[in-house]
């Protein structure tokens, strides 16, 4: 599928994408809708379809499913949304529509995939506006936390997000805050290794 859609025209390519949000409205079936989001995901990755996925408010569907149980949607919802926030549009459209804390509740994933997009996602949804939000002190603990887990990806993730995007002054505060706390004491647990 992949290797073929780069041949569809903008309107086969955007009746398409219709159609996968009209089949992701229309089925009442958790399995299809999974399916449909995680297409959705993988098509965010394409900048050739960022205008069209923004037309078809695929962002506020993507941010939709971040408060959703059903783990696939979230995990899928987050993913599709750090596809998206690589596009300096379709970043602004998340920060518009309030997707910063969305995002950050999703470091409380148990899912290491889930957390790895939402930290992404952080990084790049930092602007000169959305930093002092994005780089809250509970996040930044969070972050420390993160840096010493025993996941590879996530440990290295999480220092580069401390290392390029926070000062030393919000990670010696952090660290001074998390001094004596128990894992659960800021509220986002560990992902299991």
């Amino acid at each position: 599928m992949m290797a073929g859609k780069n041949r569809f025209s903008v309107s086969d390519r955007f009746e398409y994408l219709q159609g996968l949000v009209t089949e992701f409205q229309d089925t009442d079936s958790e399995e299809a809708k999974e399916q449909v989001l995680a297409n959705l995901a993988n098509f965010a990755y394409d900048p050739s379809n960022m205008e069209a996925l923004r037309t078809l408010q695929v962002t506020e569907l993507f941010l939709d499913m971040l408060t959703e149980e059903n783990e696939n949607f979230v995990e899928f919802g987050i993913g599709g949304l750090c596809n998206l926030s690589m596009e300096l549009e379709s970043r602004d459209q998340i920060l518009q529509s309030g997707g910063v804390p969305l995002v950050i509740s999703c470091l409380s994933s148990s899912r290491d995939e889930t957390v790895l997009s939402a930290i992404t996602t952080l990084m790049n949804l930092i602007t000169a506006s959305s930093r002092s939000e994005i780089t809250d002190s509970a996040v930044v603990q969070c972050m420390l936390r993160f840096s010493h887990t025993q996941n590879p990806r996530l440990r290295n993730l999480a220092c580069v997000f401390l290392q390029e995007h926070c000062t030393n002054k919000q990670v010696d505060t952090a660290r001074h805050a998390l001094q004596g706390q128990s894992q659960s004491a800021v509220g986002i647990p560990l992902p299991k290794d």
